[in-house]
């Protein structure tokens, strides 16, 4: 992890910040040379990881579109923006990611109708391993109701960080979408939210 945060630095860091960022990872890569091929490789991997956070920004998707068909009728996805916060919470800091979309139903039976929602994930340290875990709920309200949201909701994490969340459906007919630490690293990629990310990670460590 520390060695990925220098090369986000090597790269989006300014001054002496970034000069030192950048003699660590090439220190690290020198040494790497000297242990043999797999863990050069394993170094080169972790860098190119760092190095690709950052790289994105969530207002270039805005002429993109997710599908998603849900008991008959389509929905029509359009990522508006994004951002992350941090806030403060029974003495918890908590992380929020908040993704701005517009929900278009055009499916069968429906009239075409236009949404925007701002979907927010939640994320915190849980156990004696610090894990990190991040939660939503989708909405009764929402154009199709629970179902569909949850469906939407799932697509729209897919599609920004390339690994699919879990559903959980619960006894009192909530929704729960629960993303890990492989999707919050998914949102580093985006420089609207990376430098908050980093943030949160570093200041609720052990």
């Amino acid at each position: 992890e520390g060695l990925a945060y220098a090369a986000w630095l090597s790269v989006y860091g300014e001054g002496e910040q970034q000069r030192l960022a950048a003699a660590f990872v090439e220190y690290i890569l020198k040494r790497a040379e000297k242990d043999g091929n797999d863990v050069l490789e394993k170094v080169k991997e972790i860098i190119e990881e760092g190095r690709s956070w950052g790289s994105l920004k969530l207002e270039d998707l805005k002429d993109s579109e997710i599908v998603v068909e849900v008991n008959g009728r389509r929905y029509v996805v359009k990522v508006k923006g994004g951002k992350a916060v941090e806030e403060e919470q029974d003495d918890r800091k908590l992380l929020r990611i908040k993704i701005k979309a517009e929900v278009i139903c055009v499916g069968d039976g429906c009239i075409v109708d236009r949404v925007e929602r701002e979907y927010t994930i939640t994320f915190n340290r849980y156990g004696a391993n610090n894990r990190v875990e991040g939660f939503a709920y989708a909405s009764a309200n929402a154009p199709g109701g629970r179902e569909a949201d949850a469906k939407i909701l799932s697509a729209l994490v897919e599609t920004l960080t390339g690994k699919k969340p879990a559903i959980r459906r619960m006894k009192n007919g909530n929704i729960q979408i629960v993303c890990y630490r492989g999707h919050l690293e998914g949102f580093m990629h985006y420089a609207e939210l990376v430098e908050t990310i980093l943030k949160w990670l570093k200041e609720t460590s052990r």
